[in-house]
């Protein structure tokens, strides 16, 4: 089979022998102190290399890795005293969004987080971050409770999509999300939005509106995936790098079109091989945010909430011909 994270073999290879040689220093006694600093600077300069040159495709290949933190790890990173609220009222809880109240620093926060799971039962339980409708119905009936008290909404995003299966559409699946988009658009709180893997489609959008949008270096935000756009357009699902090239999925279009607000830098060598520094940065990042919104009148926050999704797109108008 073949490996989608081989660009990142140089960087696996030099982390082995810098392992190597500090344990041979270990068991030996023979001082290789200069060697393990002379490879750790060589690592440092390879990972930034390779990071600043990675495509599209890569980031989002990087997006899906398996070991990358999910809402979970940055709750038990960020959130303090986290208190898990269940259910939408109406059919059920759906496991694959996290919902809860606790504290960022000293503020006090309401955080929805999709969640795909990181084992084979987890993930079967979380449906792979595919919610369901009762999932975005929960998510907005908790955004509710923040609102009524005045505490901050942040939202996580790490899902393929929404669920598409039959039973979610019976169920209302587009009325769920199309009912978040409009109810998230006039919240009464400062709302927070954070890609920290997959955006995917609808399944994103369903609680993916606020008054900022922060993603992670690593992470992507479209409206269908790589694959799936390369087979309606090219019928040809390897053409996927290029797809995701075309879609302009990643931070830097993004935020280029006004719909990312701040691209958060992930440690050296991605989320995944420091996810305690990648959550401490994000917590950081959150607090001074959330602190600016807070600052802001009610009637302001909804005015310039309102401003910034005017502004997203743009219009090429051409004369009559007649």
């Amino acid at each position: 089979m073949s490996n989608p994270f081989d660009f990142l073999d140089p960087l696996v290879e030099l982390e082995a022998k810098i392992a190597d040689l500090e344990q041979a220093s270990q068991t030996t006694g023979v001082n290789m102190a200069p060697e393990i600093v002379s490879l750790r600077e060589k690592l440092t300069r390879e990972s930034r290399r390779t990071f600043a040159t990675l495509t599209s495709w890569q980031r989002v290949q990087l997006s899906r890795h398996p070991l990358r933190p999910q809402s979970s790890d940055y709750i038990d990173h960020m959130i303090d005293g986290f208190v898990p609220l269940a259910g939408d009222r109406k059919f059920g809880d759906d496991d694959a969004i996290i919902c809860g109240l606790g504290k960022l620093g000293e503020i006090p926060v309401m955080v929805i987080g999709q969640q795909k799971g990181k084992d084979v039962h987890e993930r079967r339980r979380c449906n792979f971050g595919m919610p369901h409708p009762e999932g975005y119905r929960k998510a907005m009936h908790k955004m509710r409770l923040a609102e009524k008290f005045g505490v901050p909404v942040i939202c996580l995003i790490n899902t393929p999509g929404a669920f598409p299966g039959v039973e979610a559409e019976e169920r209302g699946q587009s009325i769920a999300i199309a009912e978040n988009i409009r109810d998230m658009a006039l919240l009464r709180t400062p709302t927070v939005v954070v890609v920290i893997g997959e955006g995917g489609s609808g399944g994103a959008l369903g609680i993916g509106v606020g008054d900022r949008m922060l993603i992670l270096e690593n992470s992507y935000f479209s409206v269908i995936s790589p694959e799936g756009c390369a087979a309606i357009l090219w019928k040809d699902g390897a053409k996927k790098d290029t797809a995701a090239d075309r879609l302009a999925l990643t931070g830097v279009p993004l935020m280029k079109h006004g719909i990312v607000d701040e691209i958060v830098e992930e440690p050296a060598g991605g989320a995944h091989r420091q996810p305690l520094a990648m959550a401490h940065t994000l917590r950081d990042v959150l607090i001074r945010h959330i602190s600016d919104l807070q600052r802001l009148p009610i009637t302001e926050l909804l005015d310039r909430r309102y401003a910034k999704y005017r502004k997203i797109g743009s219009v090429i108008e051409e004369a009559a011909k007649g």
